[in-house]
């Protein structure tokens, strides 16, 4: 019958199982809002020339065609929430059921679904990881009685685990808790009830020390225990695990182990796992360990090992493939002598932070190395050819931050992926057939070295190339045509400190899958390349002090994914473009930018850097400024008042207007600046991190972990923000952590060096998070305001070369993080405040001030007092003048009047005497006349 179906165009599935599958994905879009019907699982359609034994996530039977495996994994992430297992029902003979990642937290109708899931006799493995099922789930999970085979990892079991409601499934052999919220005592002791578990996997929890460790004796089957990355807060019994003589894989990763390495650990011969990493452990390998004959997989790295460190134990280890052994602080010297010849072949091997001097001997008799790691070493000298030539499958090859003088290439061409020997002293021309030996090179870090010379056509041959890093050299010359018209997988490429000159990508350019392009301090001319507007998918873009010139081109603000462009520190010219689309970082300082800043500038930037251009008009009310954290225009030529839009900036961080020709007062309303108003979950964590897709190298298999060599291409680059602070310019640097990070912790303001006049508001007090405030070199007038005592955090305080007046307040001396304080050249008087923080300040916070007095000046107040004192009596004498003056006056009026009475009273009178007086006076006028005619 197959057969004459196949002969007919039929499908050879079953048709009942057909329809069950699309009536599964049917309801699986049902609950998926944002699911299209043909994005997830594309190749369930209703073609009935279909078999849908080929679908994807579809296994069967060949015989029978049942179904046998089902899985709704895709790469689509469902968020199906709620599942109805009935729909399960037709698929009686499934064998595996995978319902992970779908964002599971429930079954439709519960006692149907524990009814469905007793139905499917024949389920053997069911995965149920990463989705939100709680503990609720195990009642129904005890339906599956078939089960070998349980994943609950990555949900949110929390508390104690009810192992108890599992007690029907006595054929279970492997149990997968891991990464959830366990986070109380582990019940054990009903473990019993899982009389068949091999494999046991309860890392990435939050159990802590009252775990029933004694119980785990009882599971007397167990081969596969992983404890790693738990809470263990109390001291861990060894000797349970000791006493588990079927063990095979054993995983301590992280769980607080403190001591020496147990001595009965080489009683497990049956061991081919066993991980001790991120511990505490001291001391050395016991030489018991030369029992572990089965040991394939040995990690000790990232404990506190000291002193020599010997590898001996390890001789007669014939199944050893992966050794790795690290120290965090790089206190520990792995003693290898010079005739050690081990029995082991290894596949990884691992030496960092181990004082090694000189690469161990024994490694030229390995043959079938494909990772080796001796990073942050001592060794010096050649990086020798042999490593390569003896190991033609060796994929890593990681050598950075070591004392090597001369890097070999090899003679012949290798297949190696990832090499990394940056950080060392490698000096000399740059190998010109380095492309052409290793053309398969993935990722390549020659950073930090001494290397001389161009940059070789050479690597033009490396068409796989993914990262790049040649920064901090001194390579010179431009960089080849073959290099910038063939490497198209190349996505990022770090050039930064070097030498490198010309024209940087002219038209023929071929980086199409180019993320991230650093090639900042070089001596790159010319205007910005044409070449350059092709990378369309660039998210990093820094090219800050070179030597470009020309306009900044419209277009490059405008690309859909860059989130960081510094351009700082070249010659570019002519006005701003009128729009920018960046998400998050725009340095634009130290060139000769002109005219007007557009209101529509900012867009979405976080932080923009316009300092020290050439930069006119008004600051402008912007617009959709939302995002604004640091705002730097410091050293242009802006004219006319502070605009009070700029107080709507309500996650602002640093605000510099200095050095400009604003005028006006100092809006009241900056207190709605976030220097004090904040709150925790407002804060940004400030760098810049671009996902890429990461490379993968698996190396080693175990039941539950899956060694990979990996490197991960989420890159996160600093941001480093300058301010002026304390006197001085500071780099202020965002790091990964809101509590790592200067930049993420400062808060300033800086007005200074302006035309600003009024009084300082006292609302400026309550920017209490402000750690530099800067208003000096302004016309501001009035007094210091007592609110400037709530900065409990400010550091900087400079309000010099203004026309302050009246004393400094008191209060001042409460501010305990007070490191420059300055109000030198203004009109204040008084005693200067002591006491805390205004005992370190010296006389030159106080210059230019002659009403002040008291330490740390040489005007004794005393003196001041007494002079004052003689400056009042002055004051005395001169009011009893100013009354010696008012009698005079008086009495000099008081005489005219009477004078001219009596004149009068006589005129009235006719006698001789009045009539000589009048000839006298017409004698006089008659005079008077003759000489003026």
């Amino acid at each position: 019958m197959l057969l004459l179906g196949h002969l007919h165009g039929f499908s050879s599935c079953i048709e009942k199982e057909r329809k069950a599958l699309l009536e599964l994905k049917k309801f699986v879009m049902s609950r998926c809002e944002e699911c299209e019907y043909d994005s997830v699982l594309p190749t369930w359609t209703n073609d009935t020339k279909s078999d849908c034994c080929q679908w994807e996530n579809i296994k069967c039977n060949r015989t029978s065609r049942r179904l046998t495996g089902l899985s709704l994994y895709t790469s689509y992430y469902l968020e199906i929430s709620l599942l109805n297992l009935s729909l399960l029902h037709p698929f009686e003979e499934v064998r595996s059921l995978d319902l992970s990642n779908s964002r599971l937290n429930g079954l439709v109708d519960d006692v149907e679904g524990y009814k469905s899931l007793r139905r499917l006799r024949n389920l053997q493995i069911l995965n149920f990881s990463s989705n939100e099922f709680n503990n609720s789930i195990f009642p129904f999970l005890n339906a599956a009685t078939s089960l070998t085979t349980l994943s609950l990892r990555r949900n949110n079991m929390y508390g104690p685990i009810p192992l108890k409601e599992l007690k029907n499934l006595t054929n279970l052999e492997l149990l997968d808790l891991s990464g959830n919220r366990i986070d109380g005592s582990m019940p054990v002791r009903e473990f019993p009830y899982l009389k068949k578990l091999k494999a046991l996997d309860l890392s990435s929890n939050g159990i802590y020390s009252s775990m029933e460790w004694q119980g785990l004796k009882n599971l007397t089957n167990l081969e596969v225990l992983s404890l790693g990355y738990n809470y263990f807060d109390g001291p861990i019994p060894i000797e349970v695990f000791c006493e588990m003589k079927n063990l095979q894989e054993l995983d301590l990763r992280g769980i607080n182990f403190v001591g020496q390495l147990p001595l009965c650990f080489g009683n497990l011969n049956k061991l081919r796992f066993l991980d001790l990493s991120s511990n505490q452990l001291t001391g050395n390998i016991p030489p018991s360990f030369s029992s572990l004959e089965s040991l394939e997989y040995l990690s000790l790295s990232d404990n506190s090992f000291e002193g020599f460190f010997s590898l001996n134990p390890l001789t007669n280890l014939t199944k050893l493939k992966v050794f790795i052994f690290s120290s965090k602080d790089d206190m520990v010297q792995v003693k290898i002598e010079s005739t050690w010849q081990p029995l082991f072949q290894l596949s990884v091997l691992v030496l960092r932070l181990c004082s090694l001097e000189k690469i161990p001997n024994f490694l030229m008799y390995q043959k079938n190395l494909h990772v080796v790691d001796l990073s942050g070493n001592r060794i010096s000298g050649i990086i020798p050819t042999w490593l390569l030539e003896n190991n033609p499958e060796l994929e890593v090859l990681q050598l950075k931050n070591n004392s090597f003088t001369i890097f070999q290439m090899p003679t012949s061409v290798h297949n190696l992926q990832v090499l990394d020997f940056s950080e060392n002293n490698i000096g000399g021309l740059f190998p010109d057939n380095f492309g052409r030996v290793l053309p398969n090179l993935v990722h390549m870090n020659g950073s930090n070295n001494g290397f001389q010379g161009n940059f070789p056509s050479s690597m033009g041959e490396m068409y796989n190339i993914s990262f790049l890093d040649l920064s901090y050299n001194n390579l010179s010359g431009e960089l080849p045509q073959s290099f910038v018209s063939s490497c198209f997988s190349l996505s990022i490429l770090q050039l930064s400190h070097n030498k490198f000159s010309g024209h940087f990508l002219p038209r023929q350019t071929n980086f199409t899958s180019l993320i991230v392009l650093r090639i900042n301090n070089n001596l790159f001319t010319g205007k910005i390349g044409v070449g350059l507007l092709t990378l369309v998918d660039l998210c990093i873009l820094d090219m800050s002090n070179n030597f470009l010139e020309g306009e900044l081109p419209p277009l490059l603000l405008v690309f859909e994914y860059l989130n960081f462009l510094d351009l700082s520190g070249n010659l570019l010219s002519g006005a701003l473009p009128s729009h920018v689309s960046l998400d998050n970082v725009l340095f634009l300082h130290n060139n000769n930018f002109t005219g007007p800043i557009p209101d529509t500038f900012l867009g979405s930037i976080q932080i923009l850097d316009l300092r020290n251009n050439k930069l006119s008009g008004n600051i402008p009310q912007f617009v959709d400024t939302q995002d604004i954290s640091f705002l730097l225009l410091r050293g242009n030529s802006l004219t006319g008042y502070i605009p009070s839009t700029l107080c709507e900036f309500s996650k602002m961080r640093l605000l510099d207007l200095s050095d400009n020709k604003l005028n006006g007062f100092i809006p009241s309303c900056f207190n709605n600046l976030s220097f004090g108003l904040a709150r925790k979950e407002e804060i940004t964590n400030y760098y810049v991190a671009v996902a890429l897709e990461s490379f993968y190298l698996g190396f080693y298999k175990s039941t539950f972990v899956v060694e990979n060599f990996r490197l991960d291409y989420s890159n996160y680059f600093e941001i480093d923000v300058k301010f002026a602070t304390k006197q001085r310019y500071d780099s202020y640097i965002g790091a990964f952590q809101f509590s790592e990070g200067t930049l993420n912790s400062m808060y300033g303001l800086d007005l200074s060096s302006n035309e600003l006049s009024g009084v300082i508001p006292a609302e400026l007090g309550d920017l209490f998070k402000l750690r530099a405030l800067n208003l000096s070199h302004n016309f501001l007038s009035s007094h210091i305001p007592d609110s400037f005592s709530k900065l409990q955090d400010i550091e900087s305080l400079d309000l010099s070369y203004n026309m302050l007046q009246g004393s400094i307040p008191h209060q001042l001396t409460n501010l305990t993080s007070l490191a420059i304080f300055n109000v030198s050249y203004n009109n204040l008087s008084g005693i200067i405040p002591q006491g805390k923080q205004f005992n370190t300040f010296d006389e030159n916070s106080y210059l230019g001030n002659p009403l002040l007095c008291g330490p740390p000046t040489d005007t004794s107040c005393e003196t001041k007092k007494n002079s004052e004192e003689n400056a009042n009596g002055g004051e005395e004498d001169d009011k009893e003048v100013a009354i010696d003056m008012l009698v005079f006056y008086w009495s000099t009026a008081g005489t005219y009047v009477t004078a001219l009475i009596g004149i009068l009273v006589l005129m009235c009178v006719d006698c001789s005497w009045r009539r000589a007086w009048l000839r006298l006076v017409d004698a006089f006028i008659a005079s008077a006349k003759s000489k003026l005619a």
